[in-house]
């Protein structure tokens, strides 16, 4: 047998086996956050009583899709969106004694890693509030996705805890007026970029 002959019967054999492998490789998919029906809200208790709720209004963003490697996030929350229901309230939580809104007007979430864990994800990244960056580990529920003709989706949920103070936010921890440990529930809806 001839060595082109050769090389084709190699090449015919090997094949199938090159789509296959290359069929098994999952392509990333980008999804843009849709704002409107995305939100993060934040629970903290006040005066050593209630719990009091705030959110975000405004979230921008991307979600990367590997159905085996999971999904990566890189969100940027607008500070001046907070919203508490209290335009006095709000004033005070854009002020130095919180987020400080004109020195630090986003609040980034970026992601490193994903495990997967189940039908759902654990997902490690950096959370950058007030200045400083943190290392934050969260447990990320796949929503789902579905294309009802408005744009391929995708959703994710979230919900973790933060000490206020491990990003230099102490107004009020002293005493105990208001909490430090904060709760934070982030929902997220992608819309497939184009």
């Amino acid at each position: 047998m001839s060595i082109r002959a050769t090389t084709a019967l190699l090449f015919l054999a090997l094949a199938p086996l090159a789509m296959a492998s290359k069929s098994n490789i999952a392509a990333k998919e980008t999804f843009n956050i849709d704002s409107v029906h995305s939100t993060a809200i934040f629970r903290v208790q006040h005066l050593g009583a209630g719990n009091f709720y705030g959110r975000f209004n405004e979230l921008e963003g991307t979600i990367d899709w590997d159905a085996e490697g999971g999904p990566s996030f890189d969100v940027s929350i607008n500070i001046e969106s907070v919203d508490s229901g209290n335009e006095a309230l709000d004033k005070h939580l854009k002020n130095a004694d919180f987020f400080d809104a004109k020195q630090f007007p986003t609040m980034t979430f970026q992601s490193t890693s994903a495990k997967k864990m189940g039908d759902d994800w654990k997902v490690m990244g950096e959370m950058n509030m007030h200045g400083v960056t943190k290392a934050v580990e969260v447990d990320m529920e796949f929503v789902g996705r579905a294309d009802f003709g408005r744009g391929d989706r995708i959703g994710f949920e979230t919900s973790f805890t933060v000490k206020r103070s491990d990003f230099g936010m102490n107004w009020g921890v002293e005493k105990g007026s208001l909490g430090d440990t904060t709760k934070i529930i982030v929902s997220l809806e992608g819309i497939k970029a184009e």
